[in-house]
């Protein structure tokens, strides 16, 4: 393949298909003007590095270092007998194994036809009807949809970011031609067509997908880290969190975006938001618009939400493993998929986001705040004996919740906003009048700084809103009695960079918990709420501390023990009141009546601490269980001899068993191999109508297998055979369902050989 050619270096930077599509006669090289200043295209978020880039990560591309093409119009005739130039044929050299689509790591995709990322030249061999010649005419079109068709003259050497194309190599009849792509250019399906003297060579055939490229440093993408592009926008396995900040579990999702389909599905969602084609060039654009689409509110989006525990017309959340079959449902069929709850959101956004080359992932927030009113805290409300009361409590707190980073330069806000933000497909409150959420930085969310663009404010508070607890008085009006200032954002997690182990990224959304910069970002964030922190009265007097411990992990069919610890910190004896109750919640918070109710007093002396016990035994949370098999603990209490209102809640989960997953024998590119799925039912009780949910990028497309009822202390095993289409390590995910289990998970490598 001939080297790149030297590129000529322009301050025309932000260009459009308006202002680049000019007659090769009409185009001029530009120079920065002196005093102009950069554009918001050039500023870099990650350093510098050639635009283009290899698979060792060097970021040097061909011809960066001066080498020039291997025929240049100068070495050309004047002119060639045969009249007026005619295309007989176009290649757009699109092999998954040649040069364009390897240099553009675009290899990977599961599609024939060419895909390239933009400000990144690529080539195409045009044969004509005779010998080209120095001055004939000739153009390249590029038209998405029924746009207006961008043209790309012919020229001696490229302005770097902008559209054109130049000649690399001419061998008689046979010309290979570099193209080059504006580092601005919209995302999508493109037709290419040649246009000559002798008329325009257009063929439906002849289709060309342009992605954002964070190799390129004049992209808003653009990421000087190898290792985080690996990860980022080309692995297709990650890990994703869920529990409790105390027990926190994983699953893997297999987000496939490279799998056969998910281009067109990823840019049949782009169709149907509705984005102007001038707009998908705009990450920020874009990204703030997979936010609304992945979800179906407002606008017919991918996924569907349900928290009703109730999923026979569709596939309950938990037995999702990957993106891949959602996003071929609703290509297919035009519908929203059924049914989806925030982890899904987030992963089927991840695979958007890296199928594009947005470089995107997964991100769980634990003890998570859904801030209803805008007052940037969580308000629980008790009646005067320190009962909950349920109709005012319209604030919660998820166990958990996901939602995605992105990562974009920000042109539109002051300097020092670029890098990782923060968006959130899961429809929980609208932005504009839509359900969206973001890009909103992370450094904004980390000092309260709630009106920086976009949502600020309600991601704020998912991470960093206090925790208050209201007691209503004789008068009716309600009194502050307690207040918890670590209660949300802990353990914000990622996959790891080139591992399978969590990465902790609280440091990147907020201060350490109690330091005086995190309470400078409360207060700051404080200021644009509906409610002052210095509103409500607030009684001080605190002698005696309460904290609720439990184990680790509850396996499914055990009993449950909790201790309640109470310490007095005062120079007095001191009688508390107690009230405890279980109740059975969804992971949004939201929860059902309390199945357990026990009250019980306890007398300390002056700096005793004493444990108050709680058994909760399988028989009577058995029948209480929804999805995540997840309970709240809920604890208040008074002090008799000080008055101090006892207030705290506590969650826990039951852990599900894990699939066993064996692949036997030696994994090659096209032949058939065996993996066996394993699981142990652990309960006393027969598990009706189970089935496995399997697939794995490049190895199994999405196949769920039925298995019936499984006995109670049974064990099942299937055998499942599928032919890998891809080297290179790889996984295998699957997941169990049944009536009465479910957020059953197993993962294993498959490491595949070339044939």
């Amino acid at each position: 393949m001939t080297r790149v050619p030297e590129r000529k270096k322009s301050w025309w930077l932000n260009c459009c298909s308006c202002c680049s599509s000019t007659r090769g006669e009409d185009v001029e090289e530009y120079t920065r003007a002196p005093g102009d200043r950069p554009s918001g295209g050039e500023r870099n978020a990650g350093g510098d590095i050639a635009s283009g880039g290899h698979r060792d990560g060097s970021g040097d591309r061909p011809g960066r270092d001066g080498d020039r093409p291997g025929t240049t119009l100068d070495d050309l005739p004047a002119v060639t007998p045969g009249g007026p130039l005619q295309v007989q044929k176009v290649d757009l050299l699109q092999s998954r194994t040649g040069e364009n689509r390897r240099s553009h790591h675009t290899d990977e995709y599961e599609c024939e036809d060419l895909i390239v990322r933009r400000g990144q030249p690529f080539q195409i061999c045009v044969t004509f009807q005779k010998e080209f010649s120095k001055n004939d005419q000739i153009c390249i079109l590029l038209q998405q949809g029924n746009g207006q068709a961008i043209t790309l003259p012919l020229v001696k050497e490229f302005d770097e970011g902008n559209w054109g194309c130049q000649l690399a190599e001419a061998s008689g009849q046979n010309v290979i031609f570099w193209v080059n792509t504006s580092a601005q250019a919209p995302v999508g399906k493109y037709q290419l067509s040649v246009k000559s003297s002798g008329g325009i060579c257009s063929d439906a055939k002849l289709k060309v997908y342009i992605l954002f490229n964070p190799w390129c440093r004049l992209d808003s993408v653009f990421l000087d880290n190898e290792a985080w592009k690996q990860e980022y926008v080309l692995n297709e396995i990650g890990r994703i969190y869920y529990g409790t900040e105390h027990q926190i579990g994983e699953r893997s999702w297999n987000y496939g975006q490279f799998d056969k389909g998910v281009l067109d599905a990823v840019m049949f969602i782009l169709d149907r938001s509705g984005i102007a084609p001038g707009s998908r060039g705009d990450p920020i654009t874009v990204s703030r618009v997979i936010s609304a689409m992945v979800n179906s509110m407002d606008d017919n989006g991918v996924v569907a939400g349900s928290w009703s525990g109730e999923y026979a017309d569709g596939v309950n959340p938990v037995s999702w493993v990957g993106s891949v079959d959602i996003l071929l449902r609703y290509h297919q069929s035009g519908c929203s998929v059924k049914y989806g709850q925030c982890w899904v959101f987030a992963a089927v956004t991840t695979t958007v986001l890296r199928c594009l080359g947005i470089p995107g992932r997964t991100v769980t927030n634990f003890a998570s705040a859904h801030d209803t009113d805008g007052n940037l805290i969580f308000d629980v409300y008790f009646d005067e004996n320190m009962k909950p009361i349920e109709d005012k409590n319209s604030d919660s707190v998820w166990n958990y919740h996901c939602w995605n980073d992105c990562w974009m330069r920000r042109p539109d806000l002051p300097s020092g906003y670029d890098g990782w933000q923060a968006i959130d497909a899961t429809p929980q409150e609208t932005s504009n009048g839509i359900y969206c959420c973001g890009p909103c930085p992370l450094l904004a969310i980390k000092n309260g700084l709630v009106n920086i663009k976009y949502d600020c404010g309600f991601i704020f508070a998912e991470v960093n809103s206090d925790k208050v607890f209201y007691q209503r008085q004789p008068n009716g009006k309600f009194k502050k009695v307690h207040v918890e200032e670590r209660a949300v954002g802990h353990c914000i997690s990622t996959k790891a960079v080139g591992s399978n182990a969590r990465e902790d990224i609280t440091y990147l959304y907020k201060h350490p918990e109690g330091s005086a910069a995190e309470r400078e970002a409360v207060h700051t964030a404080a200021k644009y709420g509906n409610k002052p922190l210095a509103e409500v009265d607030t009684d001080d007097s605190c002698d005696v501390s309460l904290t609720i411990e439990s184990q680790d992990g509850f396996n499914m069919g055990s009993d449950i023990n909790v201790r309640i610890l109470l310490k007095n910190g005062s120079s007095g004896q001191r009688s508390v009141s107690l009230s405890m109750a279980v109740a059975v919640m969804f992971y949004n918070g939201v929860c059902k009546e309390s199945f357990k109710n026990e009250t019980c007093n306890a007398t300390l002396s002056p700096g005793e601490t004493k444990a108050v016990g709680m058994m909760i035994p399988y028989s009577e949370y058995r029948a209480q269980l929804v999805d995540q098999a997840a309970m709240m603990l809920t604890v208040s209490g008074i002090v008799k001899e000080s008055g101090q209102k006892l207030a705290k809640q506590h969650t826990f989960r039951i852990r599900t068993p894990d699939l066993v997953i064996k692949v036997h024998g030696n994994p090659v590119v096209g032949q058939q191999i065996v993996a066996e799925i394993i699981f142990q039912n652990p309960l006393q009780t027969t598990l009706h109508n189970a089935c496995f949910h399997v697939e794995g990028p490049g190895i199994q497309r999405p196949k769920i297998v039925q298995v019936g009822d499984i006995g109670p202390l049974k064990t099942v095993s299937i055998t499942e055979r599928f032919t890998p289409r891809r080297a290179g390590l790889r996984q295998l995910v699957a997941s169990l369902e049944s009536n009465e289990m479910s957020q059953v998970h197993g993962v294993t490598e498959v490491m595949v050989r070339e044939n």
